[in-house]
Formats: structure tokens, C-alpha cells, sequence
């Protein structure tokens, strides 16, 4: 496992965590993960030692845990760009329910991410594997 790379790559998790909180509506957000997940699964592709799914999949766990972060200390901003987002945490404390709700998302995405990854590693050569 290549944590350097799985680190580096969930940076992109950081920033979308603080632009999705005032900057990018959720309407296009999905734009956005889209480049993002392309090039982690191209990076991956590129740079892992193997294991692509688990690489993309982790990238996406460690985003989860940005991102969750980011929104729950910013919850006040964050509701108030996105109400949508605060009606689905209605009838429980929202910031417990984003705690749960996270790591769930986290891992579809997660499952998503290891897929553009195992599919780009078929493409891409890996030029971890030639060094070693």
C-alpha cells in the first residue's frame, strides 16, 4: 500500500470539504468528483504498487473523513447553502447524523473511486511496477 499516494490524492477531499461548504452548489459538486475521481483513478493507475481497487477505496474513506469534519464544524454555513442537506438530517441531532451518514457515503464513493481505478489500471501502465 502506497499511503503517501492514498494521502496526497484525498487532498482533493479536503478542498472540495471546504468549497462544497459555501462555494459549489451541490446542483454541479457532482462535476467536480467526477474530474477529481478521473484523475485519483488515472494517479492510482499510475502510481500504486497494485491493489487499485483498495487504493481508490481508501482515498475515499480518508475523504470522508475531511469532509465530515469540514461540514460538521462548519454545520451553521454549511445548512445554510445547502437546506436540502439539513431536511435529511431532521429528527435527530444532525451533526450525529452526519457522523453516521459519512462514513456510508465514504464507502460507496469508495467503491466507486476503486472501480475508475481497477478500469484505469487495465488502461494505464504502471510505473511503480517497473521500478521495482
Amino acid at each position: 500500500m502506497n499511503w503517501k499516494l492514498i494521502f496526497q490524492l484525498s487532498i482533493f477531499g479536503l478542498i472540495m470539504a471546504f468549497a462544497t461548504i459555501s462555494l459549489i452548489p451541490e446542483k454541479i459538486e457532482w462535476a467536480f468528483w467526477l474530474v477529481i475521481f478521473v484523475f485519483c483513478a488515472y494517479t492510482i493507475a499510475k502510481a500504486a504498487p497494485g491493489k487499485f481497487f483498495l487504493h481508490g477505496f481508501l482515498v475515499s474513506m480518508v475523504n470522508c473523513v475531511w469532509i465530515t469534519g469540514a461540514h460538521g464544524f462548519f454545520y451553521a454555513t454549511y445548512t445554510a447553502n445547502h437546506p436540502e442537506m439539513a431536511a435529511m438530517y431532521t429528527g435527530s441531532h444532525p451533526r450525529l447524523m452526519m457522523l453516521v451518514y459519512g462514513p456510508v457515503a465514504g464507502a460507496m464513493f469508495g467503491i466507486i473511486l476503486g472501480l475508475f481505478a481497477f478500469v484505469a489500471s487495465k488502461i494505464v501502465k504502471n510505473t511503480a511496477a517497473a521500478k521495482a
